[in-house]
């Protein structure tokens, strides 16, 4: 096998099991091609609004649309002209960082069917990232009401670095405004990552958890180091065989969705190694 594995798939994920509770480190380089455009696939739509924060202090304005991608901190206003049934926003941030949403002001008609509501990660096609496998809570308390907890709860913080807003706005004038946020993320454990290329390292500080890496459009990956808690040397097995019973892996996945655990297997790493690896 090459030591870069190439992969043609809009998503590849790292899925590092950590079962042992040990500290454990898996440095990745990526470099990401894309292929084509398609119209209904929101993030291919919305990849070209991708841009980092303006470096100045002045907090950044826009309006936002029924369907959108934010990838900066600012304050977004969403006033409906027309009735809107079916919004959602996608926010994400760099790798280690979490997101916090801001309720400035909302003029919404919950008595009337109008909602507006938070997601702890991202839903796509029925599909969430992260899995309900790798999140740290029941989906349904993933999703906090607006309607339901009011101004009780004005700020909410994602687990990652994504998060998203599903929203109704049936009175012309009526909406609500929100800041959005980011906070430093020390240990980020599951990810998507924005960017075209770059390295990345993940790691899990004496827990016992799932955590994933996914990558957005095709991709070609290399595994630089990882860290498992063996002393073994590196071992490929492909996902037929498994790394059952073995302890920490790592697994790498492909597919076209958004939810890890409904992606294709495509090889595990069951040791740990050092320097160009995989």
């Amino acid at each position: 096998m090459s030591s870069t594995f190439k992969l043609q798939c809009h998503f590849i994920l790292i899925l590092l099991m950590a079962l042992r509770g040990e500290s454990r480190h898996l440095e990745v380089s990526r470099h990401l091609e894309l292929r084509e455009r398609a119209d209904h696939d929101p993030f291919l739509r919305f990849s070209a609004n991708l841009k980092r924060e303006p470096a100045e202090e002045q907090l950044y304005r826009r309006a936002l649309r029924c369907l959108d991608m934010v990838s900066l901190q600012g304050q977004f206003t969403f006033t409906a002209n027309r009735p809107q049934l079916h919004c959602a926003a996608f926010f994400i941030g760099e790798p280690e960082e979490f997101i916090t949403i801001h309720y400035d002001l909302v003029s919404i008609d919950c008595q009337g069917g109008d909602f507006l509501k938070v997601f702890d990660g991202w839903i796509l096609k029925g599909e969430k990232f992260p899995s309900s496998q790798d999140h740290p809570l029941p989906t349904a308390e993933r999703y906090i009401d607006f309607c339901e907890s009011s101004l009780s709860r004005r700020s909410i913080r994602s687990s990652q670095n994504v998060a998203m807003i599903f929203f109704r706005v049936q009175e012309p004038g009526n909406g609500f405004t929100l800041t959005v946020k980011t906070k430093p993320n020390l240990f980020p454990c599951n990810v998507i990552s924005q960017t075209p290329n770059g390295r990345f390292t993940l790691v899990v500080p004496h827990q016992h958890r799932n955590c994933s890496f996914s990558v957005i459009y095709p991709v070609a990956i290399k595994i630089s180091d990882l860290t498992l808690g063996h002393l073994n040397g590196l071992q490929l097995k492909k996902s037929s065989a498994g790394c059952g019973g073995v302890g920490d892996f790592v697994e790498l996945l492909g597919g076209n969705g958004l939810d890890p655990s409904k992606m294709m297997p495509l090889a595990e790493l069951c040791y740990p190694f050092h320097g160009p690896g995989f």
